[in-house]
């Protein structure tokens, strides 16, 4: 099969590409001698994670709880479940531990431990848990220094019904980074929260055997990991447009793109109209306040090269706009009617949650295989 076979919008993936960003990052994990928990919720296929794991440990990250039970089917084992703990979500998380699934969960107040041990004690189980640590004030946690981490770590780990695994943080203000300097600032950040973090529950008599950090941009950069266990990253299998608009990668690192027909155009307007629109790409425009604004995408032709300066430059719901980024005529006879393109991705969690599956290619437009994808909670 030829992707100028395939009904349109749809996503595609190059293995060849894919692979070489894995292992590139494998060899830098390596190097630093911290190994690697993959993400697993921006690939959701085993397809993917298999490759991701090779050499490494086995143990991944999930955000869903339907990741887990799809990756536990697939044989793995050892998943962090990195979402602060809802309890809702408790007795979903005993019946897959009780089912041989080894899932920790992650929370940052009192409150959630001791939800987590009376749950745990009504149901004769043990929730393993991770402290989660602001180390950088993007999101949730706990600031390092705030007697609240030595509080959760003693409910944890003196409460039956729940055990002190570590602590964790995500460095998600890297994704806001306007240098490299910046991503190795926050890197270095994140690795001193943390393992600061852990020596305070140490000194206190407390066990913190896991030291977890992780996000692509700072995983990249990282240049000493010392008193870190291990990290999480996921983007970094197939990267997008806001990795490389932060320097992390270079716009043909980009492994996934979305597949779209020509199916009109606005001539004066300067526009060609795709099936692609926010249902297929993904309302995400992560890159609006970076140095080069890419709109809702870029438009490559149908082997993945990139066109000359054109963008997705508006969506509807099932239609695509593409531009020239700054204006200009367009030899509309270049694209006829049912012609494809391929655009790159502003977020590729974002955009591969569109799609059931993927189509895979390697560095051609033939399709090699498909690999099914999970989405949903």
């Amino acid at each position: 099969m030829d992707l100028t076979e395939i009904e349109t919008p749809a996503l595609v993936l190059d293995r060849g590409k894919l692979e070489k960003n894995i292992r590139t990052m494998h060899d830098h994990m390596a190097r630093l001698g911290v190994p690697l928990r993959p993400h697993g919720k921006t690939a959701k296929c085993f397809d993917i994670i298999r490759l991701a794991l090779q050499g490494q440990p086995g143990g991944i990250t999930v955000s869903t709880l339907k990741e887990a039970e799809y990756y536990f089917e697939h044989g793995i084992v050892d998943i962090i479940y990195a979402v602060g703990i809802a309890p809702i979500k408790l007795g979903h998380i005993a019946k897959l531990r009780k089912r041989g699934a080894n899932i920790s969960i992650i929370l940052d107040t009192v409150e959630q431990a001791k939800i987590a041990a009376a749950y745990g004690q009504k149901l004769g189980a043990v929730f393993p848990a991770l402290i989660e640590i602001d180390s950088d004030g993007h999101r949730s946690g706990v600031r390092f220094g705030d007697p609240l981490l030595l509080e959760i770590g003693r409910v944890l780990h003196n409460e039956s019904g729940v055990e002190l695994n570590g602590v964790l943080t995500h460095a998600g203000g890297s994704y806001n980074s306007k240098t490299i300097e910046e991503i190795q600032k926050i890197a270095a950040q994140e690795r001193a929260a943390v393992t600061t973090c852990a020596q305070q529950l140490r000194n206190e008599g407390l066990p913190c055997p896991i030291v977890s950090v992780g996000s692509t941009p700072t995983a990249n950069f990282d240049d000493d990991l010392s008193g870190v266990t291990e990290v999480r990253a996921g983007v970094y299998m197939f990267y997008d447009l806001v990795m490389a608009g932060l320097g992390v990668c270079s716009i043909e690192d980009i492994a996934l793109s979305v597949l779209a027909s020509v199916i009109g155009y606005q001539k004066k307007k300067g526009w060609i109209i795709t099936d692609a629109g926010w249902m297929a790409l993904s309302r995400d425009r992560g890159t609006a306040n970076q140095p080069r604004d890419h709109g809702y995408g870029v438009v490559c032709n149908t082997d993945g090269r990139p066109l000359s300066d054109f963008i997705v430059g508006a969506v509807n719901q099932e239609h695509g706009i593409i531009q020239k980024r700054q204006g200009g005529d367009i030899n509309f006879e270049d694209y006829p009617i049912g012609s494809t393109v391929r655009i790159l991705p502003n977020h590729a969690c974002a955009t591969s949650a569109m799609h059931d599956k993927y189509y895979v290619v390697n560095s051609s437009t033939k399709v090699v295989n498909t690999w099914h994808r999970i989405n949903g909670w």
